[in-house]
């Protein structure tokens, strides 16, 4: 058998990975309760999500790619 090698990633890029996506899928649930559910205010409060989940990305990242 073959060794297999796995790309390393790094810490910073995963979480940095993981947040981004986080953030999307947030505001495509907001634009899909605000639009086409007819839920606006759930729409509204779920898009608050959005700046918050990248504003906790950038407060646990900050310094990280100084190491």
């Amino acid at each position: 058998m073959l060794p297999t090698t796995r790309p390393t990633v790094s810490r910073f890029a995963a979480i940095k990975a993981l947040l981004l996506v986080a953030a999307f899928l947030s505001f495509l649930l907001s634009v899909g309760l605000f639009f086409l559910a007819e839920e606006r205010a759930q729409g509204i409060f779920v898009g608050l999500w959005v700046p918050s989940i990248l504003a906790l990305g950038a407060l646990m990242l900050v310094g990280e790619d100084k190491r």
